[in-house]
């Protein structure tokens, strides 16, 4: 099986680090390189649905990225303990309408001793927002280091 450092039982520094590079992949908006990082038979709860596994995992992301443009990710630390790391974020992202939206949740994650994620529930709520008040802004793809995190914008 791969193995997908850091391992539990996770630190601060590492939980960190988890959720960093989640957060990297994910600006990515690259199903077929995310999905990697889940175990074979991961289960997710997102929004109403729940997928069991990497395929399903991958069809909704697809879907996501097709409805979700412009995606702008940030993720935060919240809580850590073993093998597991709870996590709040916020995205942005805007419709085919031109709609701009900022997403909110928290995340509950779960990893096997190889590093992968087993279980995922995410809870999401969509706010309406004007392009005027979007505070990500960065080109898409990976957050640079210097851009402010959640705590540091207020969100």
């Amino acid at each position: 099986m791969t193995s997908k450092p850091p391992l539990p039982p996770f630190t601060e520094e590492t939980a960190i680090q988890k959720i960093r590079m989640a957060e990297d992949a994910w600006n990515s908006r690259d199903p077929d390189k995310i999905v990697l990082v889940y175990t074979h038979d991961t289960k997710w709860r997102n929004r109403n649905e729940f997928p069991v596994g990497r395929d399903d995992v991958h069809a909704l992301l697809t879907r996501k990225w097709q409805k979700e443009l412009g995606y702008r990710l940030i993720k935060e630390l919240w809580a850590y303990t073993d093998n597991r790391i709870a996590v709040r974020f916020a995205y942005e992202w805007h419709d085919d309408s031109g709609q701009h939206y900022r997403s909110y949740g928290n995340e509950n994650w779960q990893f096997n001793a190889q590093g992968l994620m087993e279980y995922r529930h995410a809870s999401i709520n969509d706010l309406v927002i004007e392009e005027s008040e979007r505070k990500f802004h960065w080109p898409l793809g990976r957050r640079p280091d210097d851009h402010p995190g959640l705590s540091e914008l207020g969100l």
